[in-house]
């Protein structure tokens, strides 16, 4: 391992004769969790004051990049759009990976491991690693080697899956970058892996023509670690790991007072402005902890920056956050400048009808969102549940995968990804590019249902049953006289050749099921209906971000 600078040392202030569990941060009007309220405004976010995130601010020299966007909402109102190919792409690919994949430690931990190692995790941390002040969370960046790491052949299974966009995690709430940082010592270029895990990846998924973007967890990091009294003491005592003075800024336990706190923040900025400016991401994404209305002018100042940047490169980007983080009214249907992101599919934390965008959903391959030995892993009829439920919807679906610590993705995860990707071969026509219509689907929700999820493209309407109807398939949503036609209705089979037979009645339009399938299909079969004049929903329900 690499010893980290000791001109660190002359960053820390005094240490405490305790840690202790930060207070909460003040939610300024936003709707604070609790059972019965699922919203969560950035509870794990720090708990700062505005004079914290004005010094904060202060401090960074960094000077704003020359463009129209200034760090006000009205600013980011004005100058900012959806990129165009957002709404187009349909399906991502999200991961978390990093040191915590060391540990494999599921379910409750798995990339929450440094939060868990310190608390209830504490023996089978020591059972499996050693004493924790010999062998801390930092002892493990050296086994988060990536020894086996194909940034080519990942990008070749992404393309492969049938993604338009890839998003690696840059940070988690560990605080370990993993790109190659003049920001930060604590990275994948100096540690661990000794690589540019971001900047390797970049290219090699722009070669294959994807997107390419980041996700940030870090503001969570300043509270992440509440060690429990025991350990506490223990580490204490020996002034080991969390209270090691040169690991002490890794943690951000040790020290958590204003001045620790002002420095977080303006290095949380700096990080961003380093990745906007190494990597030019083409979503940069945030998790819960940036929704506190607190820090606003910080994240004002990263999504100016991040916007005037694009503009110089000619580039389409924004960023994307959860909740209310660049919703200053608190309502998350008014985001200003940011693509809202939902944490798993379907009530009750996603959507549960058509919602007007722009939106997507992030949702685990897996039993867990980092790797974790003996997790389960999704079928790819069990992805295309989702993503065909998250696109009718009108949203984009982020699927998050998740790699072991030497860079393997494991077989499970492939064959699901590939599974995904023969099925959008097929019948990716009813999914990219495609809007909403009047309504998401009709039909039974129950498991085992049948049931037809729709989109369009224009007056193009596709009907995607949830498996095979049988010798007919009744589309009740298309009753005669119901949906002005252009002229004679056609329907077509993706996958199969030729129009089929198609009725219209008083109960809806009924198809006449081919005697042979579309080869490779199992489930989902999607159908090409023209000759109708469509609407798209004009509004729709709006549906919070509930808590993560």
């Amino acid at each position: 391992m690499k010893i980290v600078p000791a001109l660190l040392l002359l960053a820390l202030t005094t240490l405490p004769l305790a840690a202790a569990a930060p207070p909460k941060p003040d939610p300024m009007g936003a709707p604070v969790h609790s059972a019965t309220n699922p919203y969560d405004y950035g509870e794990m976010g720090p708990p700062a004051t505005p004079a914290i995130v004005a010094a904060a601010d202060k401090a960074v020299t960094v000077p704003m990049a020359p463009g129209p966007v200034e760090a006000t909402w009205d600013s980011l109102q004005k100058n900012y759009t959806t990129p165009s190919w957002f709404d187009d792409s349909k399906f991502g690919i999200f991961m978390h990976w990093g040191i915590y994949s060391v540990a494999a430690h599921g379910p409750s931990a798995a990339e929450w491991y440094e939060k868990h190692m310190y608390a209830g995790d504490a023996a089978w941390h020591e059972q499996n690693f050693g004493p924790i002040e010999t062998v801390g969370y930092k002892n493990l960046i050296p086994l988060f080697t990536a020894r086996n790491w194909d940034p080519d052949a990942w990008a070749t299974l992404f393309k492969k899956a049938g993604a338009k966009f890839v998003v690696p995690t840059a940070e988690h709430h560990d605080n370990f970058a993993n790109w190659d940082s003049q920001v930060t010592p604590f990275n994948a270029k100096r540690m661990g892996p000794m690589r540019d895990l971001i900047g390797d990846l970049a290219v090699a998924v722009r070669k294959q023509g994807l997107k390419f973007g980041v996700s940030n967890h870090g503001m969570e990091n300043f509270t992440f670690v509440v060690p429990s009294p025991a350990i506490d003491a223990r580490l204490q005592a020996a002034k080991a790991d969390l209270y090691d003075p040169v690991w002490a800024p890794f943690y951000n336990v040790a020290d958590r007072s204003d001045a620790a706190m002002t420095r977080f923040l303006t290095d949380w900025v700096n990080r961003n402005l380093e990745l906007i400016d190494k990597y030019q991401p083409d979503i940069l994404w945030f998790d819960n902890g940036v929704n506190l209305r607190v820090l606003d002018p910080l994240k004002l100042r990263v999504a100016a920056y991040y916007y005037n940047r694009a503009k110089t490169w000619g580039k389409e980007v924004s960023i994307s956050t959860k909740f209310n983080a660049y919703a200053p009214s608190n309502d998350d249907t008014k985001q200003i400048g940011s693509i809202l992101d939902f944490e798993k599919s379907g009530p009750p934390r996603g959507p549960k009808d058509i919602r007007p965008g722009p939106w997507m959903v992030d949702d685990p391959i897996g039993s867990t969102w980092g790797y974790s030995t003996g997790m389960t892993v999704a079928s790819p009829a069990a992805v295309l549940t989702k993503l065909i439920d998250t696109v009718s919807k009108g949203g984009v679906y982020l699927l998050n995968i998740s790699p072991m610590a030497d860079g393997t993705i494991p077989q499970a995860q492939q064959d699901t990804l590939l599974g995904i990707g023969a099925w959008l071969d097929r019948n990716g026509e009813a999914i990219y590019g495609t809007r909403v219509w009047t309504k998401f689907m009709e039909g039974g929700t129950g498991r085992g249902a049948l049931n037809y999820h729709f989109t369009t493209k224009g007056d193009t309407l596709y009907a995607i049953s949830s498996y095979w109807p049988g010798d007919t398939a009744v589309i009740t949503s298309l009753p005669k006289d119901a949906v002005p036609t252009t002229g004679p209705i056609k329907v077509e089979l993706l996958g199969h050749d030729g129009a089929l037979e198609a009725t219209q009645d008083a109960t809806g339009l009924t198809i006449k099921m081919p005697g042979d399938r579309p080869a490779g299909e199992v489930s989902f079969y999607a159908f090409k209906i023209t000759g109708f004049k469509l609407q798209a929903a004009a509004s729709a329900p709006t549906v919070s971000v509930a808590k993560n």
